[in-house]
Formats: C-alpha cells, sequence, structure tokens
C-alpha cells in the first residue's frame, strides 16, 4: 500500500494504458500517492477487449512475450504473480501459410523450427540457427542499454555493460537494412519474408529498418512466446486490480484538459475545468498529444514530435461459426510482393491490393471466446497512419481482398461463415487511443538513428514531468511499454 512517508509526491498520472499502469504500481510501491486520469471508461488503451454477441476478442496486441516485466511488478509489490495472474508457453508461435500452398509451423524451440525450415523450405538448418544466435547476440549487447534503461542519462553510455558493447559495435549490423541482413542469411525468399515480417512488431519497414532489428526474433523463439489464460485483456485487468491494491485511485471518462505548469514545474492537472495539484506529473498520452494539447503553452522538441511515425492497422472482428484445424492461435497469410506492400504503406499512403493478414484466435486457447464450434477472428494487414486518407473507400476494399485472399489460402468461403463483425481503423485507434495519426508506435524505426531520436521519459525543461508507453523511449509494444514505466521510476526525483 502507498504510504505517506516524509519524501511522498503526490502524482498525477495522465492516461491508463498498460504503460501508465505499470507506473502507477512501481510508483506507489516507492510509497508515492498516485491517481490515474483516464478518458476511455476504461483501462487498458490498445490493451483492452471486444465483445460481439458472444464472442470475445483481445482488442489490440495479441502475442505476449517477456512476461518477466509482468512478473516483476507483483514480486515488487509482494505478491506471488500466480495467485493473480496465470499464463502458458506457447509450443507454436505461429502458422505461416503462401499462395502456392506452402504451409510452415514455427515451432517455439529453435532447434526443432530449424529443421522444420529445412524440411518445408529446404533451408539448411544451421542458417536459422545461425539467425537466432545473431539474434540473441544482438539483445546480449544492446538489450539492456536500448530497451531496459534511459538512453537520456550519463550513466547508461558509461557503465560497463555500455563499455562492453562499444568494443562490440561491429556485431550491431547498424548499417544494413533488416532485408539486406536477412537476405545476406537465408536462400529462401520465403524465409527472408519471415524474418522481414518482424519490423512490423514496432510499425517499420524491413526495407529501411536498421538490421539492428533483427534482435526481435530472440524473445519469441530464445526466450519463448506465451499466451495469458484468460486472454491479453487479462495483463490491464490484472495489473489494475494490483494497482488498486497498492492504494492507486482511478479516475474513469475523466479527460485530461491540461497539465498545468508553473515557474518550469509541473504543478497538476485540469479536468472538467476543476484543478487537480500533483507535486509530480507522468504522461502516459501520445507524446505528440501531450505537447500539442496538453501544454499549448509550452514550447514543444518539434525535432523529435515531427519524426515519421510507424504504420497503423485496419482491423476486423469476425465472428465466424466455423472450426479450421489448419489455424492455430497466430497465423500470417503472406503476401505475394512484400516490398510492394511495404512501398504502398510507407511511399504511397494506402493500402497494397495483396495484404499480408494476420489472424488471431484466441478460441484455440480459450474456448469461451467464442460459440462452440466457432472461432473468434481477430484479422488484421498493416495499414499506413492516417493523413487523411478517403478511409472508408480503403477499407470496403481491403475487407473484400483480405476475404478472397483468405479463402482462396483455406479453400472456403469465409464470407459463407462470418456471423459478427466490427473493425478498427486508424481514425478510430487515433480517436480511442489518442494516438498521433493513429499511428500503433509512435515514430518509425526507418532509420538507423530512429533509436535516439525519441522523446526521453522526462522533460528537459519541465520539472517533474515525466514521459511512459509506446511513443516515447523505448518505443511501442507490451514489453516496451512496461519497461518504460520502469525507466519513469528509476529517474523518477
Amino acid at each position: 500500500m502507498q504510504s505517506s512517508q516524509p519524501d511522498a509526491k503526490k502524482v498525477g498520472i495522465v492516461g491508463a494504458g498498460i504503460a501508465g499502469i505499470a507506473t502507477a504500481i512501481r510508483l506507489a510501491c516507492a510509497g508515492h500517492q498516485v491517481e490515474v486520469f483516464e478518458g476511455n471508461t476504461y483501462p487498458g488503451g490498445k490493451l483492452s477487449e471486444v465483445q460481439l454477441n458472444g464472442y470475445r476478442f483481445d482488442a489490440g496486441p495479441s502475442l505476449f512475450t517477456l512476461p518477466r516485466l509482468v512478473e516483476e511488478l507483483f514480486e515488487l509489490a509482494g505478491e506471488k504473480v500466480e495467485d493473480h495472474f496465470a499464463y502458458e508457453s506457447l509450443a507454436i508461435t505461429c502458422h505461416y501459410f503462401w499462395e502456392d500452398g506452402t504451409f510452415l509451423k514455427a515451432f517455439s524451440d529453435p532447434e526443432k523450427f530449424a529443421h522444420e525450415v529445412e524440411a518445408v523450405l529446404g533451408e539448411p538448418s544451421q542458417h536459422v540457427e545461425k539467425a537466432l544466435s545473431r539474434s540473441a547476440t544482438l539483445y546480449d549487447y544492446l538489450g539492456e542499454m536500448f530497451m531496459f534503461r534511459s538512453m537520456h542519462k550519463l550513466d547508461t553510455w558509461t557503465n560497463s555493460d555500455a563499455r562492453r558493447s562499444y568494443r562490440n559495435l561491429h556485431k550491431m549490423d547498424f548499417l544494413r537494412t533488416m532485408n539486406r541482413a536477412n537476405e545476406s542469411t537465408f536462400e529462401n525468399p520465403k524465409l527472408v519474408q519471415l524474418f522481414n515480417r518482424y519490423a512490423t512488431y514496432n510499425g517499420s519497414d524491413p526495407y529501411q529498418t536498421p538490421a539492428t532489428l533483427n534482435i526481435i526474433p530472440h524473445l519469441e523463439f530464445n526466450i519463448g512466446a506465451y499466451f495469458p489464460k484468460r486472454g491479453m485483456h487479462d495483463i490491464t485487468l490484472s495489473l489494475v486490480r494490483l494497482a488498486e491494491r497498492q492504494g492507486v485511485i482511478f479516475h474513469y471518462g475523466t479527460p485530461v484538459e491540461e497539465i498545468m505548469v508553473e515557474n518550469k514545474q509541473a504543478s497538476g492537472i485540469k479536468v472538467d475545468g476543476k484543478e487537480h495539484r500533483f507535486d509530480r506529473v507522468v504522461s502516459n498520452m501520445d507524446v505528440v498529444n501531450t505537447y500539442r494539447k496538453l501544454l499549448p503553452s509550452q514550447s514543444p522538441p518539434e525535432k523529435l514530435l515531427n519524426q515519421p511515425k510507424s504504420s497503423s492497422a485496419l482491423i476486423f472482428y469476425w465472428g465466424i461459426n466455423h472450426s479450421f484445424p489448419q489455424l492455430s492461435l497466430h497465423n500470417i497469410l503472406f503476401s505475394e510482393d512484400y516490398r510492394e506492400e511495404f512501398d504502398h504503406i510507407f511511399r504511397k499512403g494506402t493500402i497494397y491490393h495483396d495484404p499480408t493478414v494476420y489472424i488471431n484466435i484466441t478460441s484455440k486457447y480459450k474456448a469461451d471466446d467464442a460459440p462452440e464450434g466457432a472461432e473468434n477472428w481477430f484479422t488484421m494487414i498493416n495499414v499506413p497512419n492516417n493523413q487523411g486518407q478517403d478511409w472508408d473507400q480503403l477499407i470496403s476494399d481491403a475487407r473484400e481482398r483480405i476475404l478472397d485472399k483468405v479463402s482462396r489460402v483455406l479453400k472456403y468461403d469465409v464470407r459463407s461463415a462470418l456471423e459478427v463483425e466490427e473493425y478498427l481503423d486508424p481514425r478510430r485507434i487515433e480517436s480511442k487511443t489518442s494516438s498521433s495519426q493513429g499511428a500503433l508506435y509512435g515514430n518509425s524505426s526507418n532509420n538507423r538513428y530512429a533509436a535516439f531520436l525519441r522523446h526521453a521519459n522526462f522533460s528537459k525543461r519541465i520539472r517533474g514531468l515525466y514521459f511512459c508507453g509506446g511513443s516515447v523511449h523505448p518505443g511501442g509494444g507490451i514489453p516496451l511499454s512496461l519497461s518504460s514505466a520502469k525507466i519513469v521510476s528509476e529517474v523518477f526525483e
């Protein structure tokens, strides 16, 4: 429970996304008095849920990695994670499909995956082993610096871990693109495509982003992929309950109108015209909108705010009254021309006619997410962020092409089984989560300097103002958002 110890601060947090919740837990466990203000009537931001006529869907993030970042929060509070939150390891991380009938199971065990790749694609297993070993090396040398520490504190660059990384810069692959590195590693273009896919984990383009992002497969294969037994939304619910047990107060349906600043010091927030005084303020709102909407009288860091944004998503929540044994929890139906698909997303600002389709079906592991004999399909394609496109037409066209593609690959008329439907597009993502332009991960990582061009987890101009979430360092996605909360707690003064 948070206490009123002598150095305790009153802290106001803007936004109950997963990073805001985690920050609240960490600061409450440190003895501070914490209140969280959320504009929506529910917590979690993107990590929420959708319920439609007997079908339940996790609304946003669908892959669970680095569970220790969740476990740490329970341990910090002196609780046993198993008493409140349960998850299981995945034996197969994903099912991959290509239009020519090729089907590949991505076993989570690296050795088994390597042999499956050799059996199905004819790619020597040692090539996969080499790629995953290189991914582990990247994580070993860069993970602590770039994922779990503030890049805006001198100690990050002068400690022993940093010096060790400097001695191994030649292994970091900053100068090549992800695609170029993967083409030099694999012979089969299908496997290049599969490993290029990891650029989408932070909304980037594998043909532009540096090969350093090949660090991502390490999380999935070498550390492991998991599924929360009560669904991804249970991460949110479990952590909210943990925060409440620590005395954190949540205010829902209370959009913050302004972060108050007096004498270059954050002094509180305004909600519905009423001032709420705090010693410190943490914004879990997208950093662009934090400055543009909540700090109108402050000089914004334009260079950081105007960096190119990540991709967004078009998601269809489909209740399918049919069962497909060839599908698993995670499924990818690849585009025939990956380069052209990303060119449409990042250069043309539109949707390619043959998009890669991701289908997440939690009812494969959590049966009550769909009626008996049916499946809940979270069906997503990567799309450009919102730049004022004619989204109604783009969505209509994409829907038909997705249904056509999935029906071709599965050899079944999916339209005939579609029972319920809802969708989420960049405009709705922007309005529901305050994500600038509906970008899922803040800035893209489409150049080698992108990691250095994310906003710090604290303000250099306004004392007592901090930032967490996917739009600031270290980046988007559940693990990095949780890491941003940890960094805030470590730089908190």
